[in-house]
């Protein structure tokens, strides 16, 4: 039996919309007039949940790709108007709220272009230093006060809340990694990752942190994007990146600057532990090197 693909975040994802150059186009000029005639071109890199294209050279325009992520453009309006300023790095500000229309049939936003590199795409870091700033980034994003949050649940795709919401898709993907990964060993990490829970108040997380997702500039962290996931609850998965990117001597500056105790570190290596082994079970070869290579690094993890 084949394992259902990418069964993780987006199981209940509806068909998606064609979103080109002429809709965001067509759909500036009927809503927005000022913006009308303002070349309009897609971004290189695409996420999966929105899609993302320039206006002029200092604007950008974000459309949810389908329904299931409509519903994070008001929330993530919310939530940008309330960090900007208040983090020690850039979010990408909204400037205007968009109607759905007869091409894009959900409400899309028009938001400031943010200068910057993502971190996959920037050569030469020092990690170190970057797992400092991120780990001061997630720290200051946890001390802010939550009333503009949105606690965790489906729509942040379950981020935020326990892990063991994708005990299933775990269970199933060792199921179907039987005899190609050590089952014994993730099942063990598995455990250890759902047998405590958040007991603190609730505090925010992005929900999506990834190297993506971040901006740098002349080496440092300057910005952070797509907060579409975010919400409040459990900040444990936001800290996958000690097995997805750093390593070393980068991963424990990243955890010390984080500064959150050993059993938030075991439900994050959960976390990413989940990541690897749907990515992998899904078997359709997209990014199975990474994949594997995330996967040794959490096995190897002495947490």
């Amino acid at each position: 039996m084949q394992f259902a693909r990418v069964v993780w975040e987006y199981r209940e994802v509806s068909r998606p919309v064609d979103i080109d150059e002429r809709v965001v186009a067509e759909l500036v000029e009927e809503q927005f007039p000022r913006w009308a005639g303002m070349p309009v071109r897609a971004v290189a890199r695409q996420g999966w949940d929105n899609r993302t294209f320039r206006l002029g050279d200092d604007l950008s325009v974000r459309l949810p790709s389908a329904e299931s992520y409509a519903a994070g453009v008001q929330k993530e309006s919310r939530a940008l108007d309330f960090f900007d300023g208040r983090l020690p790095v850039s979010v990408p500000s909204v400037v205007a709220l968009g109607a759905p229309g007869p091409r894009c049939p959900f409400p899309w936003s028009i938001r400031r272009w943010l200068a910057g590199d993502t971190v996959d795409e920037s050569a030469g870091l020092d990690r170190v230093r970057l797992g400092i700033d991120l780990g001061s980034l997630l720290r200051a994003l946890m001390s802010l006060p939550i009333d503009a949050g949105t606690a965790a649940g489906r729509h942040s795709f379950y981020r935020g809340s326990h892990p063991s919401a994708y005990s299933e898709e775990v269970q199933a993907a060792l199921d179907h990694l039987h005899g190609k990964v050590d089952t014994d060993r993730c099942r063990s990490v598995w455990l250890a990752a759902t047998t405590s829970a958040w007991d603190s108040a609730p505090v925010w997380f992005h929900g999506d942190v990834a190297v993506g997702n971040l901006l740098v500039s002349d080496g440092r962290l300057s910005a952070m994007i797509d907060f579409g996931t975010c919400g409040v609850g459990d900040p444990a998965c936001d800290l996958v990146m000690a097995w997805t990117y750093f390593e070393g001597e980068a991963r424990d500056a990243f955890r010390d600057a984080v500064g959150l105790d050993v059993a938030t570190w075991r439900r994050a290596r959960g976390w990413a532990l989940w990541k690897a082994l749907v990515t992998l079970a899904d078997g359709s070869g997209s990014g199975d090197d990474d994949s594997w290579r995330v996967l040794d690094e959490v096995l190897a993890s002495p947490l």
